[in-house]
């Protein structure tokens, strides 16, 4: 295959993939490789971000799409980069890397509680956004402390996606959305806050270029050619932050519309036309990959994941069946759902709750209220459904929240991500949030957010809207029903409720939680 073609690279929390395009937004070739972040020992929370072994997955990855549907190396137009967010590398002044970490590294409690107590927290929040649980300063804090020797040597820091992108061309970048997400930015300026970098007793000259997405910002080289199968000299183009991007890849380039993005994490958005901030430190905001532009949101934790570990613990069954037939266990689990009415039988799933940015922390694990006289309606379709439900709850309360702070009314919802792919999911979620719900056809939106930008880095499109028009569409549209929306309301006023008092049990210490942020 000769014609031409945009590279994007997608690490996420659990894998890698690259994902091929064609110029006019169809999916070429897909390779993915799961990979798991080890903890130190003795170091309650920490995560390794292990950055030998996985640049070896991501190129790995690269050489499959490019063996797939014969894709030749040179058909590559150019190459962006797109990752999870908070995650971070450090390197020392030859260039190498010295430290890494994923986005749910939670080792600097401590140190985040001290942030907290000294008022220096909410200071970071009101200029830069996001709380200190999981992001740089917390991070950098603890570094000094635990590894003086590291943070010594430390004179270059980026984000994961910025950490592919040296490994692909040499060059240290940012863009907003992402480098945003370290928590040291000055959101209104969309660059890093000398404040903060003074606060975490940095050198300013560490801290990387901050380039706007789709700017070309180096070009493969030789090495990386050689790890990847990528022909050397081909562009590399500033990317930007996985759920930014997921939003760029549907079209959403407007501000004020709310979208789902059901992936691992659940993320609840809207697009700002300034930098504002909740003054209840519940939501975050960060830069968006659009300039001029700003995104708060709301994270369901899990959420996805959730569904997950359902499938691999309780539903064998249906993977078996899923493997004979060649259909996916999800739709399988789903159709089994589908019998099952709204409520799930009294059936009530205990997962996450609604993000609060300043004390996250999350229940217990737990499905409530089976009915033991009933197992054939109280068993595990009922629990598809409730997770299903407890999702679609926190993205309803995390709407409800925006609304309040933007004072934006929203009149529809965009969802998209895997989660979407389903067909019970997105009739939940209209239901649930009393609004329609639009599907778009490409499900992996990020990937092509990132094509997006790399093929306006290299001219195959003049801006992100223009590309949008070209690459985006819906695939269906669903309507709430207004009876079934009048019982999920009551139904969501319940499930709070049973959540809180499943979330006191957690801080009486009778149970642990599902997780809980650095500082909590």
């Amino acid at each position: 295959m000769t014609e031409p073609l945009l590279l994007a690279l997608d690490p996420g929390t659990g894998s890698c993939r690259a994902v091929v395009f064609e110029t006019g937004g169809r999916q070429v070739a897909m390779a993915q490789r799961e990979w798991s972040h080890r903890a130190l020992d003795g170091v309650p929370g920490s995560q390794v971000f292990d950055t030998e072994a996985n640049w070896r997955l991501i190129s790995d990855c690269i050489r499959a799409v490019l063996q797939a549907s014969d894709v030749d190396a040179g058909a590559i137009r150019a190459v962006s980069t797109t990752s999870m967010r908070e995650g971070m590398v450090l390197y020392d002044k030859r260039g190498r890397e010295i430290w890494a970490c994923p986005n749910v590294d939670s080792r600097a409690g401590e140190e985040a509680t001290e942030l907290v107590q000294n008022g220096l927290a909410e200071k970071i929040y009101r200029q830069g956004g996001d709380w200190v649980a999981i992001t740089a300063p917390a991070r950098l804090r603890w570094i000094k402390r635990h590894q003086p020797e590291v943070f010594g040597e430390v004179a270059h820091l980026n984000m994961l996606a910025d950490w592919i992108a040296f490994r692909l061309c040499g060059e240290y970048f940012t863009d907003p959305s992402i480098g945003s997400s370290s928590g040291m930015f000055d959101l209104a300026a969309r660059s890093w806050s000398p404040d903060i970098i003074d606060i975490c007793e940095m050198k300013p000259d560490a801290f990387p270029t901050v380039l706007e997405p789709g700017t070309v910002a180096g070009k493969v080289t030789q090495q990386a050619a050689a790890d990847s199968g990528l022909k050397a000299g081909t562009p590399v183009v500033v990317g930007g932050a996985d759920t930014q991007l997921g939003l760029v890849g549907i079209g959403i380039v407007d501000t004020g519309n709310f979208t789902v993005i059901g992936g691992t994490f659940w993320q609840q958005t809207i697009g700002l036309g300034k930098a504002m901030i909740d003054p209840q430190s519940r939501l975050r905001t960060l830069c968006h990959a659009l300039p001029g532009q700003w995104m708060m949101e709301g994270i369901g934790f899990y959420c996805g994941l959730s569904m997950r570990w359902f499938r691999d613990a309780f539903c064998d069954l249906e993977k078996l069946q899923a493997e004979r037939t060649g259909t996916d266990a999800y739709v399988l689990m789903e159709k089994a759902a589908s019998e099952v009415p709204p409520g799930s039988n009294g059936v009530v799933a205990i997962l996450a709750n609604l993000m609060v940015a300043s004390r996250w922390i999350h229940a217990s694990p737990a499905f409530v209220e089976f009915d033991l006289g009933d197992p054939s309606g109280s068993g595990r379709k009922e629990c598809i459904r409730a997770i299903e439900e407890a999702a679609a709850y926190v993205s309803y309360g995390h709407l409800k929240v925006i609304e309040e702070v933007t004072a934006l009314p929203c009149d529809e919802v965009v969802f998209t991500g895997g989660a979407s792919k389903g067909v019970l999911w997105p009739r939940v979620m209209a239901d649930v949030l009393g609004l329609p719900v639009k599907v778009p056809k490409v499900k992996e939106s990020t990937a092509l957010g990132a094509a997006i930008l790399a093929g306006i880095g290299v001219g195959e499109y003049p801006d992100v809207a223009t590309a949008a028009g070209v690459v985006a569409d819906f695939e269906t549209t669903l309507d709430p029903d207004p009876s079934v929306h009048e019982r999920y309301e009551e139904l969501y006023t319940r499930w709070n409720r049973i959540y809180d008092g499943e979330l006191a049990l957690v801080d009486q210490g009778l149970l642990k939680p599902l997780w809980k942020a650095a500082g909590t």
